[in-house]
């Protein structure tokens, strides 16, 4: 029944996202270069952000139901304001995707093989997202800062590769250099339940349930005294904390 169960999920997720993705990229492609000719490119940007994130929600909520379940849940108190800069652990792969859980305009920041995917990194450079490796220090913090002038959140999963396990290696510091230095709210984002979906070095997706908690944001005021190196680990504590209680309720 197991070995069933796998079998479907996989042919049906991937028949699927073949189909869609090869049918919706191109369409969304033309029809935003289209809108680039009349309308401001801040706009533009906005509808193609929003148009990534309609796709992801597709992929993770209907492809893969009823043998993965995604779950998100917001622990903050609703009233907090933005934008912010999302702090996430980074277990797989498909952590990308599931950031279309968020209702928020977003940019992520990523490595370079992102950018490499067919059609789909085409997307995430029109898009705007960061690709850290392929950019200096002072550039980097110049256009994460432009983004949140322009009220755009940034993801970052400061770990800098997928762990694949329940536990977390250590982070870079540089969007925390970008936080300080903008006086921006940190908002802490776990994921659980995903290390399989899929492992690494595999494209087979496991059946099972992944949660995501948006945690309570750090504000200005709760690190302004904090340098780069203390605020990594405050957050990445938060995280862990949380994390270890998840992973016992699934």
């Amino acid at each position: 029944m197991i070995k069933i169960k796998l079998l479907l999920l996989n042919v049906i997720f991937y028949t699927l996202f073949f189909i869609f993705s090869t049918i919706y990229i191109p369409l969304m492609i033309v029809i935003l270069v289209l809108f680039a000719l009349v309308i401001p490119e801040r706009i533009v940007l906005r509808r193609i952000r929003r148009a990534i994130s309609f796709y992801g929600k597709i992929i993770i909520h209907i492809f893969t139901f009823p043998f993965i379940r995604v779950k998100y849940e917001d622990r903050s108190s609703g009233d907090e304001k933005g934008p912010f800069i999302i702090v996430c652990n980074h277990r797989s792969a498909s952590d990308a995707f599931l950031m279309a859980c968020l209702p928020y305009e977003c940019v992520q920041v990523v490595n370079i093989w992102p950018f490499k995917l067919p059609l789909l990194g085409w997307c995430a450079k029109m898009a705007g997202y960061l690709s850290v490796n392929e950019m200096s220090g002072e550039d980097f913090r110049k256009k994460t800062g432009k983004l949140l002038e322009e009220g755009v959140n940034i993801i970052s999963f400061p770990e800098g590769t997928r762990s694949n396990s329940r536990q977390m290696k250590q982070f870079y510091s540089s969007i925390f250099r970008v936080a300080i230095k903008n006086k921006c709210a940190i908002v802490p984002l776990c994921i659980s339940g995903n290390e399989q979906i899929p492992a690494r070095g595999s494209g087979i997706l496991q059946p099972g349930i992944i949660k995501l908690r948006r945690l309570a944001a750090l504000n200005w005021e709760n690190y302004k005294n904090c340098s780069p190196f203390i605020l990594k680990n405050k957050v990445k504590d938060i995280l862990k904390t949380e994390l270890e209680q998840m992973d016992e309720e699934i």
